[in-house]
């Protein structure tokens, strides 16, 4: 609240003699973190100071765990709400297959990036790395098991497992019966949703948490990778952080000015909370309600948003299914001595538009790697050559998740006018706070003018 809206008995009220503390704005303490990061992992790797490295490991680690343990209910209650919020909107199907449609031009469209950097920069050249640098990781993803994983075998594992891909079949199975049952389902819809309240509640309070755990997550990463580690990946780490700006401060901005036909830059003040927690958490999932409300202040209808966000936050990576899949094949098909012909590259792109789900909003993309490599052909041991520099790319990737499951219901919403654009005109950057996110107010899709 400002010194202007005060009220009257706080004007007469005398002033406090005592040092106060000014408040320090997220996004600057999110600053700060990547900051003191950086200068104490640069000092525990320097002076070897063991039990800092041990502090920034656990601190790291314990915030991403966090965020782990809301995962699993988080997605299972908001994809079952989202789909039962369909009731609300005028033209379900119709908004929900444009939804989809926009998903995958916008994935084709970044893998088509990718794909390109990729072969104009070599990125697997002159890195000295070798096969035998690789390690096969321990779980690869392939078509067989994308297809018949969807299934659980019981209704406990994937949760226990974080099994998210058969989360949200589970939770849209029970979206889809509760949207049959209509009326008789009430009692388990209140309850979901007050449950999904309660979770967001909880959740934000892991997101406050965000600027320690950058200070972890950073200080370990250069504790223990080091600059000498990360030059050897100099290209392909430039390849992925050149690839996701250019998606995401060229596609994204050319698709609202063409198909939105409304201004780019006021879509990045609006979601910009959302994009700067979810380069630091490096997770869609638990940026979600963040996400799910500043595409609500950019003036998409809330009945809409709350389908299109979950659906988006489990779904929808182009930083981590479409361009660095990608990148990723290039790399290793080079540092193995593999040729890749044009039929692999189409390859890539059926899988970053068919298999992005297997992604699942988590930190990081190893499945979708592993999928992607499986399907070409190449070796799993090259996901082993990317895990040690896999923290440094997942800010960015995420990044640009965040933003594209943003984006979408956005030009959805305006090709279909149902976008607030004085909303839109006034969404502001300022940190989206508590009370917002879990705020729960009825609202209903207006029908098309």
């Amino acid at each position: 609240m400002s010194a202007n809206s005060a009220s009257p008995t706080e004007t007469t009220e005398p002033k406090s003699s005592g040092f106060r503390i000014p408040k320090v704005p997220f996004w600057a303490q999110i600053v700060a973190g990547l900051v003191l990061g950086v200068v104490l992992g640069w000092i525990t790797r320097w002076y070897d100071v063991d039990w800092l490295y041990t502090t920034l490991d656990k601190i790291g680690h314990i915030f991403v765990q966090l965020l782990k343990l809301a995962v699993a209910p988080l997605v299972f209650f908001a994809i079952l709400v989202s789909i039962t919020n369909l009731r609300k909107v005028n033209n379900a199907a119709r908004l929900a297959t444009r939804t989809l449609l926009w998903f995958m031009i916008t994935s084709l469209i970044a893998v088509a990036i990718g794909l390109t950097i990729g072969l104009i920069t070599n990125p697997g050249s002159g890195t000295g790395l070798t096969p035998k640098d690789g390690l096969k990781p321990e779980h690869a993803g392939s078509w067989l098991d994308f297809l018949t994983g969807i299934i659980p075998t019981d209704v406990i594992t994937p949760f226990t497992e974080l099994n998210v891909l058969q989360i949200v079949f589970m939770a849209a199975v029970a979206g889809i019966a509760a949207l049959k049952l209509g009326e008789k389902a009430q009692p388990i819809l209140t309850l979901s949703e007050s449950i999904l309240e309660l979770l967001q509640k909880a959740l934000w309070w892991v997101i406050r948490l965000a600027p320690l755990g950058t200070v972890g997550l950073i200080g370990y990463a250069i504790a223990d990778y080091g600059w000498d580690l990360i030059g050897k990946y100099a290209t392909f780490t430039a390849d992925v952080y050149v690839g996701c700006a250019l998606v995401l401060f060229g596609v994204y901005p050319l698709l609202l000015a063409t198909v939105a036909k409304v201004s780019p830059l006021q879509f990045f003040k609006g979601a910009w909370p959302a994009i700067q927690l979810a380069f630091v958490s490096r997770s869609s999932v638990g940026t979600m309600p963040v996400t799910q409300k500043v595409t609500e202040r950019l003036g998409v209808p809330k009945a809409y948003a709350s389908f299109a966000v979950p659906f988006g936050a489990t779904t929808k990576m182009d930083g981590c299914a479409a361009i660095y899949p990608s990148l990723a094949a290039i790399f290793i098909a080079q540092i193995f001595d593999v040729h890749l012909g044009v039929g692999d590259y189409i390859l890539i792109a059926f899988v970053s538009v068919i298999g992005s789900a297997a992604t699942a909003g988590l930190t990081g993309a190893t499945v979708m790697l592993t999928l992607t490599l499986s399907t070409l052909g190449l070796p799993l041991e090259g996901v082993g050559l990317l895990m040690a520099i896999d923290p440094i790319l997942d800010m960015m990737r995420t990044a640009t998740n965040v933003a594209g499951q943003a984006l979408v219901p956005v030009i959805v919403a305006a090709r279909e006018k149902i976008l607030d654009l004085d909303k839109y005109h006034s969404a502001s950057a300022s940190p989206v706070d508590e009370a917002e996110v879990v705020e729960d107010e009825p609202a209903r899709v207006p029908v098309a003018a």
